[in-house]
């Protein structure tokens, strides 16, 4: 065990196994300090590296993440600390693995239940190498002004209670975490506070015992006094009970060992740490206590009295000139997280994004207020859910089923079209699903897919306008326009198209009312009267169809339906659906296993 100080104001640590409240404690612990850099050199996240962006009281500041702890030493060989949040699981490997490492000297561990046996050994290779542990078991230590490990002393509120920002003269161990917690209130409340508090850990095993600390704090001339706050079972207390006897102890040792009331049970009762649990006479609370105080320590009577006895002690080594006055400092405010400020009221923050189709925040995601439990539990299809995340209101089911229809007609059209062809050349040049199916919907505009939304506006417009149709065509042709859903390149009057004829057929036989349908077909019949492949095509059935869904519902205001043909909802309806078709492709070429593509000569007219 190393002797005198082991921590200091320019101490650093690298901190394993990523914990983001931990750390930003021991940040905020740094800031309230004074400290010029911040405690954490780097943070060890096995199989990452990168950055962990933290504050620094009001300064953000990024974090080395390294993969392995070799990496970690390497890049900061000035941190000596090594915090170990792994779980008792792998807390010894990793721990083992930071006691080889020439640069740290100290290792906490954070985890209970690690093995004994790999306790021992880690207990043993520390020894023979003059390394420090602490834990396991254990929420760590702090040296007051300097640094602290980890959840130290709790909230940034108690640390500042119990006076940790700046060093007092106590020296203070104890087995438990939760419990120096509570002693260095109490110590600040009686002393001028703690030089340094460590909690050894509640195992049968720790890595350090508490005569060790104590011996240390012996050596460290900012320490005039020591607390002890032991408990029954094990024999560590009795390590001390030599060191005072044999006289290794020079400053005064007021020590407590709970754990007194075991006796008033008529059973073996096991407290809260592995090694709270007397195995007989000498490990109880009363035995140790009475040792303690044979040996010189100043034990009270009860638990109760120890914050007197504490009290008493110090305001005599003051009396005596021992303890020169400790100057009062005001440490800095540390600035309040956003959202601890925003839920306590006293702080208004601008959100950056206005959702109001879903929410996650609950215990379930909500589709427009509907719970998914209930969407799955009424059997809801597809059609209902683009219904909720698009329309934000139930559509009738008629409606619905129209929507998953349209899906399923336009899922796909054969290898040949843009968008088609593209996905299949970009999945033969060996890209992923995500850019394949990507090159096939960059594709999609006013000539391939892209005309719902022009077919609805002009459709819409036309009929609210009380054009006749051959009005509407003559008229689209002065401004050069060709009208929207009319016109294909295979299909014609002799040739309808199949896809056009079901959603024609559904519609008549769900529909309330089919007035805009009806006007694309008076439209239809002028188109093809100048040319037999001016044929209604799958766009303008489905833009004018729509159109006769929003109006025909009743569920939409005129403003809305005017709204949603803007936005361009219709389109949206063919790239959902179309995608079905591309990731398809693309599936299937990676499934035949397809070479690179190369466009044949014979199929480009070269020329000047």
């Amino acid at each position: 065990m190393a002797t005198g100080q082991i921590f200091s104001k320019t101490t650093q640590a690298l901190f394993y196994n990523y914990k983001q409240l931990p750390i930003q404690r021991m940040l905020d612990f740094d800031f309230l300090c004074g400290r010029e850099t911040p405690s954490v050199a780097g943070i060890i996240n096995p199989g990452s590296d990168g950055f962990q962006k933290l504050f620094f009281g009001q300064e953000e500041i990024a974090i080395p993440v390294h993969p392995t702890i070799e990496a970690a030493c390497n890049a900061h060989p000035t941190a000596d600390v090594f915090i170990n949040f792994a779980s008792f699981r792998s807390a010894a490997a990793s721990s083992m693995s930071a006691l080889k490492q020439p640069t740290l000297r100290v290792v906490a561990i954070i985890a209970e239940g690690v093995p004994e046996s790999d306790a021992k050994q880690l207990i043993s290779y520390a020894r023979a190498n003059n390394k420090v542990i602490i834990g396991p078991a254990t929420v760590g230590g702090v040296q007051a002004g300097a640094f602290k490990i980890g959840d130290t002393a709790g909230t940034i509120d108690n640390i500042i209670q119990c006076k940790l920002y700046r060093p007092g003269s106590v020296g203070f161990v104890s087995k438990s975490g939760g419990m120096s917690n509570e002693l260095y209130n109490t110590i600040a409340r009686v002393t001028d506070g703690i030089y340094e508090g460590i909690a050894i850990g509640g195992d049968v095993f720790p890595g350090s015992t508490l005569s060790d600390h104590i011996l240390r704090f012996n050596n460290i001339p900012q320490v005039k006094m020591m607390v002890v706050l032991g408990e029954l079972g094990g024999s560590d207390e009795y390590s001390l009970v030599e060191a005072l006897k044999q006289g290794k102890v020079q400053k005064p040792v007021v020590a407590w060992v709970s754990g007194t009331c075991a006796r008033l049970f008529k059973s073996e009762v096991q407290f809260g740490h592995a090694g709270a649990k007397s195995g007989g006479e000498l490990e109880s609370a009363q035995s140790k206590n009475q040792a303690l105080r044979d040996a010189g320590a100043v034990v009270p009577t009860s638990f109760e009295a120890l914050e007197s006895v504490i009290k008493e002690t110090f305001e005599k080594l003051v009396e005596e000139g021992n303890i020169p006055p400790v100057p009062e400092v005001t440490p800095p405010p540390i600035p309040e997280d956003l959202n601890t400020a925003i839920k306590s009221g006293k702080v208004r923050a601008p959100t950056h994004i206005i959702s109001t189709i879903s929410d996650d925040r609950g215990e379930e995601p909500c589709y427009a207020g509907v719970p998914m439990s209930t969407i799955i539990e009424r059997g809801y299809g597809v059609g209902d859910v683009i219904s909720l995340l698009w329309f934000k209101r139930s559509l009738p089911r008629y409606c619905t089923q129209f929507i998953e229809i349209c899906v399923m007609l336009c899922a796909d059209h054969g290898p040949c079209v843009s968008g088609a062809h593209n996905s299949i050349v970009t999945a033969r040049a060996g890209k992923d699903l995500v850019s394949s199916l990507v090159s096939g919907l960059l594709t999609i505009g006013p000539r391939f897919g892209g005309a719902i939304d022009d077919a609805a506006r002009y459709f819409k417009d036309a009929y609210d306008r009380g054009l006749m149709p051959y009005e509407f065509v003559e008229g689209m042709k002065k401004k050069g326009i060709r009208v929207p859903g009319i016109g294909h390149r295979i299909k014609s009057r002799d040739n309808r198209d199949k896809r056009v004829q079901l959603l024609q057929k559904y519609a008549h036989a769900h529909f309330p009312s089919v007035k805009y349908m009806e006007y694309a077909v008076q439209v239809e019949t002028y188109t093809l009267s100048k040319a037999n492949n001016l044929v209604m095509n799958v766009d303008g059935a489905i833009g004018s169809l729509f159109l006769d869904l929003l109006s025909g519902s009743g569920m939409f205001s005129k403003q809305e339906i005017d709204e949603i043909i803007e936005i361009g909802y219709l389109n949206g309806l063919f790239v959902l659906a179309r995608s079905i078709g591309l990731i398809g492709h693309t599936f299937d070429q990676k499934r035949l296993k397809q070479p690179l593509y190369r466009h044949p000569w014979e199929d480009v007219l070269y020329t000047k």
